[in-house]
């Protein structure tokens, strides 16, 4: 500090009385009114704090103002924190704001920050043990108070979104003195009846002191240690309470509470039409390939008739093509012997008696070729009547029967089947189905 008669100037002045403020008094908290509250385009926000006596000028800038959990206006009692300093070039001391908060919250914001520290590390909130919320609950708890428009809620939107759930009502009060003690028997009550699916706790929104009781020890450990699955619905969405991080599943409301415990009935009749659709398209499209295959099998699969049919057949063909070929070589030897009776009598008119001779090798060739013609005939009916004898179709007129497997395919052995297997047995007219006993 100068103490001899040169004049500081105001630079000067402003600077040493700047660093005396923020050397000896630094970052104090200090309570008051707000007044002349006045935020800027750049979001930054000036203000007065004042009493009965006196006011100070303050300065909220942007960053700590995007921390606040409340909207301040003029009139608001708060207590803020933050560094006393000059304006140099106003000349003017003010107050570097880093928090605020609503006077009054300031004790129960640190025990709300002291009880969640601690009952963080014993692990209270870990994600870990967090239960999964019943999707289809046939019945749901509700935990407030039965005077509370919070209740009217959650039964509105669970009656809306699926009316076939049972609802049972644990009364408590939601605020005041003793009520923390109420809502754990209540939270202590529905597990020990374990009468439902999910448990709802809730209340509407209030200040922090309306919403005190579910921020104490007895109720949120009731709430981590209920064996139950519990939604914490307490307060409005920016309202957070202790009971909200140990609780299974945090709605931002009641009526979101509801909604997260219970299906949508509308939803649900979307995905049930849907599922039927796909069902329906699926049996349908096995069902016309089941059809085709079966086709594909009939006309794959040849009965005993149309076998045997097909061995007629064919032995006719051997018949007409042998016939065929028997007068061809009669003809051909019939040719060979005129062309050598023209030839000898030719070569020898007058020799009747070859000529003879000739007729009478004519004679006995033709014979020989009847006796033949009647060997070969003879063998045809004997091979026709072996056949006929063979014929799948003769064996089962005589009361025999084909056993068939489950692909259609005629089984030979009975190691081949298998305990209560389907087989199809045919007779000479006629089918039938049967089970494997033994």
């Amino acid at each position: 500090m100068n103490t001899e008669n040169t004049p500081l100037s105001v630079s000067q002045l402003n600077s040493h009385a700047r660093f005396l403020l923020e050397e000896k008094i630094g970052s104090v908290w200090v309570s008051g009114e707000i007044s002349g509250w006045k935020p800027s385009a750049s979001g930054h926000c000036y203000f007065s704090l004042k009493d009965n006596a006196a006011q100070v000028r303050c300065a909220l800038f942007k960053g700590a103002a995007s921390r606040l959990d409340f909207a301040p206006k003029d009139g608001d009692a708060v207590e803020l924190f933050g560094k006393v300093t000059v304006y140099e070039a106003g000349g003017s001391y003010q107050i570097i704001v880093q928090e605020m908060r609503p006077t009054g919250a300031g004790r129960l914001y640190a025990a709300f920050e002291a009880l969640k520290k601690r009952l963080s590390a014993e692990g209270l909130f870990d994600t870990q043990k967090k239960r999964p919320i019943p999707t289809m609950p046939q019945k749901i708890g509700i935990i407030t108070s039965p005077a509370a428009a919070a209740l009217r809620d959650v039964v509105t939107t669970l009656r809306r979104r699926m009316p076939l759930i049972e609802l049972i009502i644990y009364p408590t009060a939601v605020q005041g003195k003793g009520s923390e003690n109420e809502i754990a028997a209540a939270i202590r009550v529905a597990n020990e009846r374990a009468e439902v699916d999910t448990l709802i706790v809730c209340r509407g929104g209030g200040s922090i002191e309306d919403l005190w009781a579910f921020n104490e020890e007895i109720t949120v450990r009731a709430v981590a240690n209920s064996a139950l699955p519990i939604v914490s619905g307490v307060g409005h969405e920016t309202d957070f309470t202790l009971c909200d991080f140990a609780a299974d599943m945090r709605a931002a409301t009641p009526t979101a509470a509801a909604e997260l415990c219970s299906p949508d009935k509308e939803e649900l009749l979307l995905k049930f039409n849907k599922l039927d659709e796909i069902m329906r398209h699926n049996i349908h499209r096995r069902y016309y390939d089941a059809a085709q295959y079966l086709d594909r099998l009939d006309n794959a699969l040849l009965s005993p008739q149309n076998l045997l049919e097909r061995q007629q057949k064919r032995l006719s063909d051997c018949v007409v093509q042998l016939s065929a070929s028997i007068r061809q070589r009669q003809t051909a030897a019939q040719t060979a012997v005129t062309h050598h009776d023209e030839v000898l009598a030719f070569l020898r008119p007058n020799l009747s008696g070859c000529l003879k001779k000739v007729d009478d090798m004519q004679m006995v060739f033709r014979q020989s070729m009847d006796n033949k013609i009647k060997d070969l005939r003879q063998t045809l009916d004997n091979k026709e009547q072996l056949l006929n004898a063979v014929s799948p179709q003769t064996i089962l007129q005589r009361g025999f029967s084909v056993v068939l497997n489950n692909q259609g395919k005629a089984v030979v052995s009975a190691q081949d089947l298998a305990d209560k297997e389907t087989i199809n047995i045919r007779f000479a007219k006629g089918e039938t189905r049967a089970v494997v006993q033994k």
